[in-house]
């Protein structure tokens, strides 16, 4: 048995190949939009990649399931279980074949047996793997977004970012009947989880890349509780802001994602194409370092430095998957890196993009503050805007700061102070840059606070807050 391991920095997302070496068969789990790395890793290896598995309808990144079978001609497993509503569209094509609890296939001489885990989703399953040429008991088991290393899947996605109402409780109660299932399989087995440290699908998840059951039934808190009702208040608070774009996720891999080549490619515009575009407000996002962004960028433009490793998952918060996106790069050079990130979240409509010659007809500043300057600061007269996340916000914040989410500032403007100019702040000044190149561009006297928290905690005075 041969097995290979991928993970995706930007979205904290793990894949597998996993292999039979006498047959040569293969079968990637979860696999990512970009497949070249599985049909490198399956040549080097000598495989054939016959078979692609998925643990649910993903809501987090665009699958690319689709694709690789589209480049491989393998068959594609996929989940018949849960509610109507969340089957996969496509899962009538001929090279689909759907699954449900306790069924099993087989990838050479290595049997997956189909494990139904409704929680995180209605339809998640997992893959318990036995490699039969060497025993006939199970090695481990492929647990998608339903147990991670230290922690387990969140089951309120659907109500927080795609609206569903009423399902985040239900799904809570699957999940503590699904980990009661997994508390009598042996001790010994390794799980593999779809996401690592940094993911939004959990809020505790541990950054080793896997782990065994009986290590988790020690030390995970989701396995020490006994009472369903006590598990269900623990596991739905203090989850993370749920990405807007993950709805959009929800919907594009249940229908089916576009294949890369039919996607189209952006063309290389200039300042007149610019000015137009932010005349009608079209989405114009610079994705250039913050420092650059600071010195001088086009008036109206959207600033989301493509520095951070999981900028993309903040470029999700403020797209429009309905309306074109236009980008603004240091270099015609970045634009294949940074379409691949983008596209991983579904960001497909992208006519055109820009190049920094463009800003010097439209060009103005951001102001910035340290810490230091602002406490020196004794008049008032401005708003502190604290824009990391409400737990974030509860552990420490400067006093009399307000606290509104940098991925909601698209949907609540009004929560906004209009009379008088805005300070953004956050714990490393990342986030809040982005927040000020939004104010700014919607017509607000705002000025970003660069330092980090180690510094503002240091120097303002701070206080705490329940979260509730």
């Amino acid at each position: 048995m041969i097995l290979k391991y991928f993970y995706d920095k930007r979205l904290a997302q793990a894949s597998y190949l996993l292999g039979c070496a006498k047959t040569g068969e293969a079968i990637v789990i979860d696999p990512m939009r970009s497949i070249q790395d599985y049909l490198d890793v399956a040549s080097a290896e000598g495989l054939r990649i016959t078979h692609i598995g998925e643990t649910h309808i993903h809501a987090d990144f665009v699958s690319g399931a689709r694709e690789l079978a589209d480049a491989t001609g393998a068959m594609m497993y996929l989940s018949d279980m849960g509610d109507a509503d969340w089957k996969y569209g496509y899962g009538n094509q001929s090279n689909v074949i759907l699954v449900r609890d306790g069924d099993r296939f087989k990838v050479g001489n290595i049997e997956l047996q189909v494990m139904w885990t409704p929680g995180h989703t209605l339809e998640h399953i997992a893959f318990l793997v036995t490699d039969t040429a060497a025993s006939n008991e199970p090695i481990g088991v492929f647990t998608g977004d339903f147990i991670f290393v230290g922690d387990v899947g969140r089951p309120d996605l659907l109500e927080e970012a795609a609206g569903f109402v009423g399902t985040k409780i239900p799904g809570a109660r699957m999940q503590f009947e699904s980990i009661q299932k997994f508390k009598s399989l042996p001790d010994y087995l390794q799980l593999w989880p779809a996401h690592g440290a940094g993911s939004a699908c959990g809020k505790a998840l541990g950054g080793v890349p896997s782990t065994t059951l009986g290590y988790e039934k020690r030390v995970s808190p989701a396995f020490q509780f006994t009472e369903r009702d006590a598990f269900v208040d623990w596991l739905l608070d203090g989850q993370p802001e749920a990405p807007r774009y993950f709805a959009q996720m929800k919907k594009v891999n249940k229908l089916g994602p576009a294949l890369n080549h039919e996607l189209p490619t952006p063309r290389h515009l200039d300042a007149n194409a610019l000015a137009a575009l932010l005349r009608d407000g079209e989405l114009v996002i610079d994705l250039r370092p913050a420092a650059d962004f600071t010195r001088a960028h086009a008036r109206g433009t959207l600033s989301i430095p493509a520095t951070a490793t999981m900028f993309s998952t903040y470029v999700g918060w403020f797209v429009d998957f309905a309306q074109s996106t236009y980008l603004l790069l240091s270099s015609p050079d970045q634009l294949a890196d940074v379409l691949g990130d983008l596209r991983a979240i579904g960001v497909d409509n992208i006519p055109g993009y820009f190049t920094p010659e463009v800003i010097a007809a439209h060009s103005e500043t951001l102001p910035v503050i340290s810490a230091d300057e602002l406490r020196q600061r004794d008049n008032g007269g401005y708003a502190i805007l604290d824009v990391r996340g409400k737990s974030e916000y509860c552990e420490g914040h400067i006093v009399g700061a307000r606290n509104l989410f940098v991925g909601y500032l698209p949907q609540q403007m009004e929560n906004v102070p209009k009379d008088m100019p805005i300070i953004t702040q956050c714990a490393s000044g990342y986030r809040s840059h982005i927040a000020a190149s939004w104010l700014q561009a919607h017509g607000y006297a705002v000025t970003n606070l660069t330092d980090a928290q180690a510094i503002w905690s240091n120097t303002l005075i701070t206080e705490t807050c329940s979260p509730s």
